[in-house]
């Protein structure tokens, strides 16, 4: 299993810089880097909260589930 994370979509959609983007979450360039690059371990809710707030999205906007290839191939056996 993976989760994506959308923010650069997001970002680009509001036209926001990162570096305005981590200012108004309350969090690091670096912080916003790792979870663009899907290297972040968890997300706090209330971060993910000011994520929703600042990009006026929903928590699904910014993240979704894709499945692995072992995951897809046992979904799809008969």
């Amino acid at each position: 299993m993976m989760i994506v994370v959308d923010i650069d979509v997001m970002l680009a959609r509001r036209k926001m810089s990162v570096a305005e983007f981590a200012e108004a979450v309350g969090i690091t360039p670096a912080n916003v880097a790792v979870l663009k690059n899907g290297r972040a371990k968890a997300v706090r809710f209330t971060t993910l909260d000011a994520v929703c707030r600042v990009l006026d999205c929903q928590p699904g906007d910014v993240l979704r589930w894709v499945p692995d290839e072992e995951h897809a191939h046992v979904s799809a056996a008969p």
